[in-house]
């Protein structure tokens, strides 16, 4: 299938680090997306969390999503250990440091293959709903969104699992495609918010800030001609989701029952412990929004929350708390405290971007579970609005990844001959900076200023050769290239090797921050010829690839290989 004409619905799957969700929209309809809102144990919300809940032994799978991971208790019957819900194994995925990856009780690839079974049985249950005569292997298109992080084997690896689970009937199946979460959003915004806010105008330059469960991320993207979209600065992420909160609150009641408590109730009675929390959410974070005259204090009361946790508390605390009945009342320097670390750093972030910007930014939109927060939307709001002129949260702004990979599949089979789609949207990425500087390594006569150990026996030495820049705008299928030629007369190959590094700029290849990216091995004849042998060699920048390729400028030969990292 290389023109996708026999794809009838597209479905944008969101696979979160904590939610997960899906859209979908048959090609012919109107506008008409749907966003799945009937998730196994709740109904009403658009994700589910990205949880599993296997048997004693992690074989069998028992629940998923929301009931995977909260309890609530049950004071008629002994609480039961069992096994621990497996979450939060997408992050075993990515160029995460492995102190930040949590220890799992399965390989994260059968859990990332379970979870993409389930969410894919119920994918299938909603399309046959729909359309009950669409074959889903063959006429069904599905957008992964991933990271804009995730290198290609990342990608390949969830290919592999998406295979697994049933979701495509051959591993290289076209039925499957990726974008990255901030183009997904980015994509969303562009035909949501750009034109209720009256700023659909080729030139205007707007910020995506996702809030999610984990992580925040950032993208600035300026609207071109013809739909399309350029990245105008280098995107930004770090770990300061809405569940940091929840470990704010964690530490708060770490100090009121004891360390040893809640690491108890952590180790032994996980879904209690997430019940616990459900109910914080649902009754202090959710309702927060920073204004002290309409606030109320948040109540728990441990014997109906958690009791469980009492068992664990020391001799002191129960003594205390026997004196409150058990109540714990947070106040509003407490919840607030909770929020300011983590907003703190999100607004910190924003100021970078926006400082790194170098156009006017004319709109910021806020998408994610966490962009729900009026507590977050204030503080954001009270920090820019004398930057920015318009600080908005779209229309379902938790369904804003997932909406925007469903129209970036659409704009995938727009061009599709005898096809009738919701709108003309084609590829609409049309610009990215680039988060490396890639280059190639050259073999160049060593000098003094070289280090010793850098010298090679024929009084050469290895540099790096920059070809494209860290921060450089670069379009879809941009090439920069560089004329080569022979190291010695006799050569009858050249193997290019391809290196990236964060820094700007470097000088050898065996630089901290350097790492290699591939290589392409290349035949030179013309032995005869010497050094007179030039090849152009280049690297070209796709949508979510990169491309070396080399040709021998005497005989026209030719020779590529798609590289192993996403751009």
């Amino acid at each position: 299938m290389s023109n996708y004409s026999d794809i009838r619905v597209v479905v944008g799957l969101d696979f979160g680090t904590t939610y997960s969700g899906f859209t979908y929209c048959h090609i012919s309809d109107d506008g008409n997306y749907v966003t799945n809102d009937q998730w196994p144990g709740e109904m009403g919300q658009l994700k589910t969390n990205t949880v599993l809940q296997y048997d004693e032994h992690y074989m069998n799978i028992e629940s998923w999503g929301y009931p995977a991971l909260s309890k609530r208790p049950n004071k008629k019957k002994k609480s039961k250990n069992g096994s621990k819900p497996v979450e939060l194994f997408k992050l075993h995925m990515g160029n995460l440091s492995n102190n930040l990856k949590p220890r799992l009780p399965v390989h994260y690839k059968k859990a990332v293959t379970d979870y993409l079974r389930k969410i894919g049985e119920l994918i299938k249950e909603m399309v046959a709903i729909h359309w009950s005569r669409i074959d889903f292997l063959d006429k069904v298109l599905i957008v992964i969104t991933v990271p804009a992080e995730y290198l290609e084997k990342d990608k390949a690896i969830m290919r592999e699992c998406a295979y697994n689970a049933g979701l495509i009937k051959e591993e290289s199946s076209k039925t499957l495609q990726f974008t990255t979460e901030p183009e997904a959003a980015a994509i969303y915004c562009m035909e949501n918010s750009l034109k209720v806010n009256n700023l659909y105008t080729p030139g205007t330059t707007f910020m995506i800030v996702d809030c999610g469960g984990g992580t925040v991320d950032l993208t600035t993207r300026k609207l071109l001609e013809d739909e399309q979209l350029s990245e105008v600065t280098e995107r930004a992420g770090d770990f300061c989701g809405s569940t940091f909160i929840d470990k704010e609150f964690l530490k708060a009641l770490c100090k009121i029952l004891g360390d040893r408590a809640i690491n108890s109730l952590r180790d032994k009675h996980y879904g209690q412990m997430q019940y616990m929390i459900q109910e914080f959410c649902l009754n202090a974070k959710i309702p927060f929004t920073g204004d002290k005259s309409e606030f109320t204090s948040y109540e728990m009361d441990i014997e109906d929350v958690v009791p469980v946790v009492m068992q664990y508390v020391t001799e002191e605390v129960q003594e205390k708390m026997e004196e409150t009945d058990w109540l714990i009342e947070f106040g509003y320097d407490d919840i607030k405290s909770m929020f300011d670390p983590i907003v703190g750093r999100i607004i910190k972030m924003i100021q970078i971007q926006l400082d790194n910007n170098r156009e006017v930014c004319s709109a910021m939109f806020l998408v994610g579970g966490f962009s729900q927060s009026k507590y977050l939307q204030k503080r954001i709001k009270q920090e820019f609005q004398h930057r920015v002129k318009n600080i908005s949260v779209p229309l379902h702004p938790i369904a804003a990844i997932s909406r925007g990979a469903a129209l970036y599949g659409l704009s995938m089979i727009n061009s599709a001959p005898g096809l009738e789609t919701m709108n003309s949207l084609k590829f609409v990425i049309n610009e990215r900076i680039l988060k490396y500087t890639y280059g190639i390594r050259v073999c160049s006569v060593w000098k003094d200023e070289d280090l010793i150990r850098r010298k090679r026996p024929n009084g050469r030495t290895y540099k790096f050769r920059s070809m494209a820049q860290r921060g450089t705008s670069v379009k879809v299928n941009q090439e920069f290239t560089l004329n080569i030629v022979p190291e010695h007369e006799t050569q009858d190959t050249i193997t290019f090797h391809i290196y990236y590094t964060t820094k700007y700029s470097a000088q050898y290849c065996d630089e901290d921050e350097m790492e290699e990216l591939g290589s392409l091995i290349i035949s030179l004849p013309d032995v005869h010829l010497g050094k007179n042998r030039s090849v152009l060699f280049g690297l070209s920048f796709g949508r979510m690839e990169i491309t070396a390729t080399a040709k021998n400028k005497l005989n026209g030969q030719n020779y590529q290989t798609t590289l192993k990292l996403d751009i």
